[in-house]
């Protein structure tokens, strides 16, 4: 069998540079949650390929879908000549998402076009030009999308000039702003937009419900639904970009229910399709229906196969109660990482909701980012066969996806891995 090592060098000489990789170990198979390179060695998920496997990886229905599509056919552009599929998912996401309001959605291949196309829906829809996002927001990688990123490094370096008409307000970050309460730092923020934007200038206004790359930052109860409120009165579109927290991770179908919010429309990907490339954007029907015949699409947009993989993944979410596992796998998590950050003074929070936690690491005794410590311990996972991921701002946030069907054994023994890099 080749070697990781082997592939490594191969991949030197053909793979781009500016693509990273976590590890330097190359995956031969992957069940529920819990990965094997091509060296035999057995890795636990606490990563889920940045909450995409929600199913785990190769779910029964999933493959049998799959297949099956695969025999019938494999592509013919739904712009082109149309199938079943594409509506059933359609019909799917309205139904899922928050909102009792009649929806239309439309598909698409990742978050990032599916952010991109929320905004030209919300700009179409209202007139209007002005899109107003947070502090630590992570929307994607295209033009656009990194207009309405935050962080430079390793995203923004050097790629402008960006896409214009993008306003950045400052978020609930509890650990960081003093703790202010929700509707205290809607204030803060709403006050930024008046002043510096003008409510009648705003298309729309798009937020993570948790940030994501941002460091899984959870805002003060009552400051998205504050922010909904506000975008309601000002004619405002209000984005809730629902890709990494949907899909039953944070222990409901999307991270917005915890607080009731019903956004005019939800960015939706990753965990949708079972690590198939699906994205939507799914909403009001009378904003949806606004654009013209042919202002939405794309030549991949809504694949029959990753449709058919999206209708067995949610399925497969609905018949195993994911939603439920996520609580019940926070529990677990939750326990052992207040256990860890009462012994180890560098944890300044553990945060999260459901099975999407996250610890912030900082200079004992302060608010300091201590990144290094945070890859130290991201690196002694590794070594040890446990998947981790980093991310924040500052990049001092170790975060915690494992897939929605890890065993309770595969959990626990990823837990003591994790407890002992912590020293």
């Amino acid at each position: 069998m080749t070697s990781s090592d082997e592939l490594q060098k191969r991949r030197s000489s053909a793979v781009a540079r500016g693509v990273g990789s976590v590890i330097n170990s190359y995956v031969d198979s992957a069940s529920g949650g819990t990965l094997t390179d091509v060296d035999g060695r057995r890795w636990i998920d606490f990563a889920a390929g940045i909450a995409v496997t929600n199913v785990g990886n190769s779910a029964p229905r999933v493959v049998e879908a799959v297949r099956a599509q695969v025999e019938r056919f494999t592509h013919t552009c739904f712009m082109v000549a149309p199938y079943e599929s594409y509506v059933a998912v359609c019909e799917q996401l309205n139904a899922l998402t928050p909102g009792g309001f009649e929806k239309r959605s439309a598909l698409f291949n990742s978050g990032a076009e599916a952010v991109e196309n929320a905004v030209k829906v919300a700009r179409h829809a209202t007139g209007r030009s002005a899109v107003v996002v947070f502090d630590h927001a992570y929307h994607g990688r295209t033009n656009l999308t990194l207009a309405l990123t935050a962080k430079n490094m390793p995203y923004k370096h050097r790629f402008g000039p960006f896409a214009g008409e993008v306003y950045r307000v400052p978020m609930s970050y509890p650990l960081r702003d003093g703790g202010l309460d929700g509707a205290t730092a809607a204030a803060r923020a709403i006050e930024t937009i008046e002043k510096q934007v003008g409510a009648e200038n705003v298309a729309a206004l798009l937020i993570e419900p948790i940030q994501g790359e941002g460091g899984f930052v959870v805002p003060a109860k009552g400051f998205l639904p504050a922010l909904r409120t506000w975008a309601t009165a000002a004619g405002a579109v209000f984005v809730a970009d629902e890709i990494q927290t949907g899909f039953c991770r944070t222990g409901d179908w999307f991270a917005c229910q915890h607080e009731g919010v019903e956004p005019d429309l939800v960015t939706l990907a990753k965990g949708m399709a079972g690590g198939l490339p699906l994205a939507a954007v799914t909403g009001r029907a009378e904003l949806m229906d606004a654009v013209h015949v042919g202002g939405l699409g794309g030549t991949y947009g809504g694949n029959p196969i990753a449709c058919a993989a999206a209708l067995a993944a949610i399925e497969t979410m609905r018949e195993l109660d994911l939603a439920g596992a996520a609580r019940r796998i926070g529990t677990v998590l939750g326990d052992r990482l207040r256990a860890v950050a009462a012994r180890d003074p560098r944890i300044a929070e553990v945060r999260g909701r459901g099975a999407m936690l996250a610890v912030e690491i900082v200079t004992p005794g302060t608010l300091t980012p201590d990144p290094s410590a945070t890859a130290a311990v991201s690196a002694a996972c590794h070594a040890a066969g446990l998947l981790t991921l980093t991310c924040g701002t500052y990049g001092n946030v170790l975060r915690f996806l494992p897939p929605l069907v890890i065993s309770d054994d595969d959990l626990a023994r990823g837990l003591d891995i994790l407890d002992a890099a912590f020293g």
